[in-house]
C-alpha cells in the first residue's frame, strides 16, 4: 500500500525536482544527491503522509532547502536552464531554430543575473509550470509575492530583450 503511495504521488515529480535541484545547483551529482535525499526522506516519513496536502510542494520545498544548504555550503552561484528540456519549436525552419535557440541562451544569461528570489519563481512558474500557490508553498511566499517577483523578474529579461533588439 505504502510503495503504491510512492509510485503514484512521489516519483512522478522526480523529474521536476531533479530540475529543480539541478537550476539552483548547476551540478549533476550534486542535483542527484539531493533529490535522492528528498525521496529518503519522503520514505522515511511514511507515517505523516495523511498529513500531507500537497505532496510536490512538500517535495519541492524539501528540494529547495536541501540545495540551497548544498549551495550556501560552498558558495558558488550560478544558474542555467536544464539542457535536457525541449525548448525549440521542433516544426520551425533552421534559421527560425538558430534564432529561437540565441533567444533561449539569452534569456538563460539573463535569468543567471536576476535575485535569487526571482529567479527561483521564474523557474517554477515558467519552466516547471507551477501555480502561483504551489510556489507560495515551495518557496514560503505569500501570493502577493510571489506574483510581485514574478513580474519583476519577466520586466528584468523583457527590458534586457527590448533594450538589445533581440525581440
Amino acid at each position: 500500500m505504502k510503495r503504491n503511495y510512492f509510485n503514484e504521488h512521489v516519483l512522478p515529480v522526480k523529474d521536476k525536482l531533479y530540475r529543480f535541484a539541478q537550476s539552483i545547483l548547476k551540478n549533476t551529482m550534486e542535483a542527484e544527491d539531493v533529490v535522492q535525499e528528498v525521496l529518503v526522506k519522503v520514505w522515511q516519513r511514511q507515517d505523516t503522509w495523511h498529513e500531507i496536502e500537497n505532496m510536490e510542494a512538500l517535495t519541492m520545498r524539501m528540494t529547495k532547502n536541501l540545495a540551497l544548504d548544498k549551495l550556501r555550503s560552498r558558495h558558488n552561484r550560478t544558474d542555467t536552464l536544464p539542457e535536457h528540456v525541449e525548448w525549440q519549436d521542433q516544426q520551425a525552419r533552421p534559421d527560425e531554430r538558430t534564432e529561437q535557440s540565441d533567444l533561449i541562451r539569452y534569456v538563460q544569461q539573463q535569468m543567471h543575473n536576476l535575485p535569487e528570489k526571482h529567479r527561483l519563481v521564474m523557474q517554477l512558474r515558467d519552466i516547471e509550470g507551477m501555480s502561483y500557490e504551489e510556489i507560495g508553498e515551495v518557496l514560503d511566499m505569500t501570493m502577493s509575492q510571489v506574483k510581485t517577483n514574478l513580474f519583476r523578474a519577466r520586466q528584468h529579461i523583457r527590458e534586457h530583450l527590448l533594450k538589445n533588439e533581440i525581440v
